[in-house]
């Protein structure tokens, strides 16, 4: 049974640190406005209105990068039923996105393409890159 368990908990944790690890460089890849304070969800609130379509572009990036690297690295370290891993994987990260858009005042269009397309089919992806390169 730990075949199963084992690389969900671990990959949890590298899938996460690599999603937080590319949002703390997407500010040097796309700015943001200059009046704009992301420090906290309160003031995230208050800015909402000056971001830009460019400014949702790398948190969604983000968010699936750190679930493909998460799934492939679970589909690689599972024993058997890799798909059942990466989707397992790919429902929490999908479980903390949900989680944040209650939390961050972001566009309702951004919060349907993010969750629609973010999480679950980069597990799907994450899964064949695994079947494909290891």
């Amino acid at each position: 049974m730990y075949f199963i368990f084992l690389p969900i908990f671990a990959v949890a944790l590298i899938g996460s640190v690599a999603n937080m690890l590319i949002i703390s460089i997407s500010t040097t890849i796309i700015s943001n406005q200059k009046q704009a304070d992301n420090s906290s969800i309160k003031s995230l609130g208050q800015t909402n209105d000056l971001f830009q379509f460019k400014h949702f572009i790398m948190p969604f990036l983000t968010h699936a990068a750190g679930s493909i690297i998460g799934d492939t690295i679970a589909a690689w370290i599972a024993t058997r039923n890799e798909l059942l891993v990466a989707l397992t994987i790919g429902s929490f990260f999908l479980f903390s996105g949900v989680m944040m858009v209650f939390k961050l005042p972001t566009p309702i269009w951004f919060n349907v393409i993010e969750l629609t397309l973010a999480y679950l089919p980069k597990s799907w992806i994450g899964y064949r890159i695994r079947l494909i390169y290891f």
